[in-house]
């Protein structure tokens, strides 16, 4: 059974600018002269955390984590401004130029699956490979499962709380009920909505390992974070219906794996089914008792493995 490597710091770090307001902070680790992979956090609300740079071989891999646009340490928080999913995919490009890599590895799980696909997509000729974890596929289909008739069902409490967040008015459309909320000028509403947002992922995402404080107060971060997720969800993550799976044909000559876990309550297995169907060539691994998170013993195992297995296949490559 394979566990993460041990902690380890960065030798680079810097903000990339964008030419715009945003700064896009960026981290090397590992060997400078190893297998460039770039991390591709979850969210979009979240952030890269040390132990990102864990899943890789320090001497085989030149690790690079950034943090999206508004999220982490990347400057100013919270900006939902120029802050989409093509703004994203051009910062990678602007960090692969800035780095000189030529071709690097794309390792992603959740939201940060979906970027690294369509990242692949749009520039196949830069990717070595991809390592995809708890396939987000942003369809339709996963934003109803997600908030109407599916997640709900199996926390109907919780999710009576969510609903119950909006305003009467606004909730005939969820979705849209939550996006107003949280961007009006009501600021009992926008951080009643932030709270019962946030308890709501955290609830699906963690299953019974989530104990919410009800009582925990809400930060202005809090409602940021919310914001910027809901930011994406209500463009419907700024890309077409079922974008992801139609053009995978760019991407049959790119090694790739698909990890997912047979528990995983936000993106349910299926979508990491419709995507070996459409990618027949990946490795697929399927685990019995995982769930969404990229945490407990049968996850890091795979993971590990799989970048492990990708190391001995491949040149370092700048």
């Amino acid at each position: 059974m394979k566990t993460l490597y041990p902690e380890l710091d960065p030798y680079d770090t810097f903000f990339l600018e964008t030419g715009s307001r945003h700064s896009v902070y960026v981290e090397q680790s590992g060997n400078a002269d190893g297998i460039p992979v770039i991390f591709l956090h979850g969210g979009p609300c979240s952030g890269t955390k040390p132990d990102h740079r864990r899943y890789f071989n320090p001497e085989r891999y030149r690790i690079v984590l950034f943090d999206q646009r508004g999220c982490g340490q990347s400057r100013p928080f919270g900006d939902i401004e120029n802050n989409t999913t093509q703004d994203l995919i051009d910062d990678m490009e602007r960090i692969r130029a800035r780095l000189h890599i030529d071709r690097w590895l794309v390792f992603g799980g959740s939201w940060g699956a979906a970027l690294g696909l369509l990242y692949a997509q749009q520039h196949p000729g830069n990717v070595l490979g991809l390592i995809l974890r708890g396939v987000f596929l942003a369809r339709q289909c996963d934003m109803d499962w997600f908030l109407l008739n599916g997640a709900g069902r199996i926390y109907p409490e919780q999710w009576q709380r969510l609903y119950e967040s909006i305003p009467v008015p606004d909730r005939g459309n969820l979705l849209q009920g939550l996006c107003k909320a949280i961007s009006g000028d009501d600021e009992v509403a926008r951080r009643r909505v932030a709270r019962e947002w946030t308890t709501w992922g955290s609830q699906v995402a963690l299953g019974n390992l989530f104990h919410p404080e009800q009582e925990e107060h809400v930060t202005e971060k809090m409602v940021r974070q919310a914001a910027m997720e809901l930011h994406y969800a209500g463009h419907r993550y700024f890309i077409g219906e079922n974008q992801i799976l139609d053009r995978c044909e760019r991407l049959l000559d790119i090694p790739s794996v698909i990890i997912h876990g047979r528990h995983d309550l936000v993106c349910p297995m299926e979508a990491a089914m419709k995507l070996h169907q459409a990618l027949p060539n990946a490795d697929y691994v399927i685990l019995p008792e995982a769930g969404h998170i990229a945490q407990g013993a049968d996850m890091i195992d795979a993971l590990v493995a799989a970048t492990d297995r990708f190391a001995l296949r491949a040149k370092p490559c700048k």
